[in-house]
């Protein structure tokens, strides 16, 4: 019996490993970037680099570590791992802007291949806010609603996948919305915003359903408490987001009219 309970912790400590290297590997080619770029540009603003690590941190407590191993057990602690990993995260990795950094950092000819790689058309596809927001929030609503949250906690290579996909999806709709990086095809503020509501709706409704209906063999005490956290720990997350964009659609409407009025001047 132990020696079946050594061998699942085992395998469990793999898993926390194997989810969270990708963001130690990526925590660490940030910061060499950074220095790289410092000794040959100006200096990289710090705050870009402290949401960078923050961002890093927030998903490395969610992939490994105690919040892991209750998140298998609690469902309360499964969704502050969604909002940290999902939401959080990708909002402030966002703000790192990592994409200008690689550009800064890379030789001119391979920046030049990246950039191409932005434009293509498979990355407008997914970067569009609607599908965004479909990978993202329909996602939580296909994880939640059926048996893919019960089965994930059974098959490793599905655990591994879904919560790749969560940030991932959660990152792809983060920049999908607001721009910190090259964006070859932008959107205009309107039809951003209006998407953005109806992801936000779509996400608190959920987040209800879920308080009404728990998951399967979800206790229904935590699927409350998971739900309450979902959807004001959401709030908080999505406020901020919505600032940001909002924030954004300010400045350029100002830049554009001092624009105007400099020309009409002339």
């Amino acid at each position: 019996m132990h020696s079946h309970e050594a061998h699942a912790q085992n395998i469990s400590n793999m898993v926390q490993l194997l989810l969270a290297l990708p963001f130690f590997i990526a925590l660490i080619l940030y910061i060499l970037a950074v220095i790289i770029s410092n000794q040959h540009k100006k200096q990289w603003p710090h705050f870009r680099t402290i949401c960078w690590i923050i961002g890093s941190a927030c998903a490395l407590i969610t992939l490994i570590g105690p919040l892991a191993t209750l998140s298998h057990i609690h469902f309360d602690a499964h969704m502050i791992g969604h909002l940290l990993l999902g939401m959080l995260a990708p909002l402030l990795m966002t703000l790192a802007a990592p994409m200008t950094l690689l550009l800064r950092t890379l030789p001119v000819n391979k920046a030049r291949v990246l950039s191409r790689l932005l434009k293509n058309p498979y990355v407008r596809f997914i970067r569009h806010p609607i599908i965004a927001s479909i990978l993202n929030v329909g996602g939580l609503w296909l994880l939640y609603t059926t048996s893919l949250f019960n089965l994930m906690h059974e098959h490793i290579l599905l655990y591994v996948f879904i919560h790749l996909h969560i940030f991932l999806a959660g990152y792809l709709f983060t920049i999908a919305f607001i721009y910190f990086d090259p964006t070859p095809h932008s959107y205009s503020y309107v039809f951003r915003s209006l998407t953005l509501v109806a992801a936000l709706a779509a996400h608190a409704i959920l987040a209800k359903f879920i308080y009404a209906n728990p998951p399967h063999h979800v206790p229904a005490t935590e699927a409350e408490l998971g739900a309450k956290i979902m959807y004001y720990g959401g709030d908080a997350i999505e406020i901020l987001l919505v600032y940001i964009l909002f924030y954004q659609w300010f400045k350029s409407t100002r830049n554009t009219i001092h624009s105007k009025a400099a020309t009409s001047s002339r």
